[in-house]
């Protein structure tokens, strides 16, 4: 399955690359987020699949700092390329004749390359931050990978800071393009219900379904491993003696 991910990836960045039919910018920014679903895979998925074989468990502090930061910007980046796109498909909906000036090569390029950084040195705080705990003797993470929030249940160290540094960053880096995501599909969809014909209305929902179907895979999994963990939280709260 991982090498069905990966080549199924490489696959649309090559036929990008190499079809000029496709040198447009939703084929673009399809292009990063297909590298950006590779980074993110192969972060966590090579390693686990290695303790599977070898049978051993392990992981050095160095390497688990690596998959932290490498899953927070690729799942950053993802974010914020399907915001992105969201926009793309605003200007191509809402304003179809000024679309080729709007979204010129050069806005592209730089709204990817943008995104790439914010989501290298957005990840930084919260990897950075990490080094500064001490851990107890316990450090049995119950994950295939080193998810930040099993992490900071191991150490002895408080850890308001990096609570504060997560939820922070969060706000930035996920709050605001769901938003800009939200607000981009509200306009979409009330451009959309004005069109006169049902056959124009057809086709310009169905430019998005694609891109609403990844929105909402992306965000469901994302809320249902956030409220899963509060449950195993708070599961574990109950545990503890009175």
């Amino acid at each position: 399955m991982y090498l069905v991910t990966v080549l199924g990836n490489l696959l649309i960045v090559l036929a990008t690359i190499s079809d000029f039919h496709l040198h447009m910018p939703m084929y673009f920014f399809l292009s990063n987020l297909s590298l950006a679903d590779i980074g993110f895979t192969s972060t966590t998925v090579p390693k686990a699949l290695r303790n599977i074989q070898t049978q051993s468990r392990v992981i050095t502090f160095a390497g688990c700092i690596s998959q932290i930061c490498f899953f927070f910007v690729f799942g950053r980046q993802d974010n914020l390329l399907l915001a992105v796109m969201a926009y793309d498909h605003f200007v191509a909906i809402c304003h179809p004749l000024h679309y080729a000036a709007m979204m010129n090569s050069q806005l592209c390029q730089l709204m990817t390359l943008g995104s790439w950084l914010i989501s290298v040195l957005g990840s930084l705080p919260d990897t950075l931050t990490i080094l500064r705990l001490y851990f107890c003797t316990n450090r049995k993470i119950p994950h295939f990978f080193c998810d930040l929030p099993e992490v900071l249940k191991l150490t002895c160290s408080d850890t308001l800071i990096n609570n504060m540094v997560v939820y922070s960053v969060a706000i930035i880096l996920a709050v605001f393009p769901l938003t800009g995501i939200l607000l981009s599909y509200s306009q979409i969809f009330s451009s959309i219900l004005r069109i006169s014909s049902d056959r124009g209305k057809y086709k310009a929902f169905s430019t998005c379904v694609s891109h609403l179907l990844v929105v909402s895979l992306f965000y469901g999994t994302s809320l249902g491993d956030y409220f899963s963990s509060i449950a195993t939280l708070s599961s574990r709260m109950c545990l503890m003696p009175q």
